[in-house]
């Protein structure tokens, strides 16, 4: 069986250029064949067709066909892809939890753009073959943002619609937990990405929790080994190179094409499966909404696009799919 591999994705295909230009982000023709419904590419998705002119918003939010908006509807107008939503389905990304102080990995401040050597210390293969690699993973661990972060308005937003009628499945690419944190119920939850805050061993599948792992580093252990089995321990994580957890991404390919509205924020949309999300929303008939700061592969066929900050867009659409 096909098992989905978290990977980033480096080059373009021939298709999406097509579709979306040659200068537009790239993105790998990575589909996962198991699916139970086929997978559009992002080529064979339409854009929406709106009024207005080229590359304009219009009344109702909607994106014209070909160009992304870098705007949403004006706040006091609620747009039609969020009138009458009866089920919604969010794919966020890093950059959801950056007011929370915890920073994201490819914007012009992130992680690996401003040191692309560490990307390593998430690729699965380096991380099992090197020791050095692993002591300095976790070093990285125990300084790790996320033990102070604190959600963010964005986080409460979701959490608000969780807990209404309307059908809200939030899935994650973060490791971070702030969406339960928020108040988002575990079960509405979908980590892809696995979570920071347990630890598993590669060698019996042992799992414990990341704060034991951590205080034998403070104690002098720089590689601590799994103490059942004498394994390698590795954050309860999918790095790069790793396949997902059986089930995760079928249970947010299903919740994805049945969605009324997908939100896809804070998420560059080019790492696989996750941003196929997309793609199965689209092309179930959902309206694809896109919140996040710089462009993405998806733009083109979305059904509007928002640039406003995510800690501002996000609460504005939660308060008008609530009406």
């Amino acid at each position: 069986m096909y098992e989905p591999q978290f990977s980033t994705c480096r080059g373009g295909t021939a298709r999406l250029r097509a579709r979306v230009g040659a200068d537009s982000l790239p993105i790998r023709d990575r589909r996962p064949g198991w699916y139970p419904g086929r997978v559009p590419e992002v080529s064979q998705l339409q854009a929406p067709a709106a009024p207005g002119e080229d590359g304009a918003v219009t009344e109702d939010g909607a994106v014209t066909a070909g160009r992304p908006a870098e705007a949403a509807a004006a706040p006091d107008q609620v747009p039609a892809w969020a009138r009458g939503v009866a089920a919604v389905a969010v794919l966020t990304g890093a950059g959801i939890s950056t007011d929370s102080g915890i920073p994201d990995f490819r914007g012009p401040q992130g992680l690996w753009t401003k040191n692309p050597a560490a990307e390593k210390l998430s690729t699965y293969q380096v991380y099992m073959a090197d020791p050095e690699t692993r002591r300095r993973s976790w070093q990285a661990r125990l300084d790790h943002p996320a033990w102070a972060a604190q959600p963010n308005a964005a986080h409460r937003a979701l959490a608000r619609l969780a807990a209404s009628a309307i059908d809200t499945q939030v899935i994650t690419q973060n490791i971070d937990e702030l969406h339960q944190r928020a108040g988002t119920p575990p079960g509405r939850v979908i980590e892809l990405h696995g979570t920071m805050f347990r630890v598993v061993c590669t060698g019996c599948g042992d799992r414990t929790a990341m704060a034991d792992a951590l205080a034998r580093v403070r104690a002098g252990e720089d590689d601590p080994p799994c103490a059942r089995c004498g394994g390698i321990l590795k954050s309860a994580t999918v790095m790069f190179g790793q396949p997902l957890p059986p089930g995760v991404f079928e249970r947010a390919a299903a919740a994805a094409a049945r969605c009324d509205l997908m939100l896809a924020i804070g998420s560059t949309l080019t790492v696989e499966p996750a941003a196929s999300l997309c793609a199965i929303a689209a092309g179930a008939g959902a309206s694809l909404v896109i919140v996040n700061r710089d462009p993405t592969p998806y733009d083109p066929v979305a059904t509007a696009v928002i640039r406003d900050p995510i800690g501002q867009a996000v609460p504005r659409i939660a308060g008008q799919l609530l009406g």
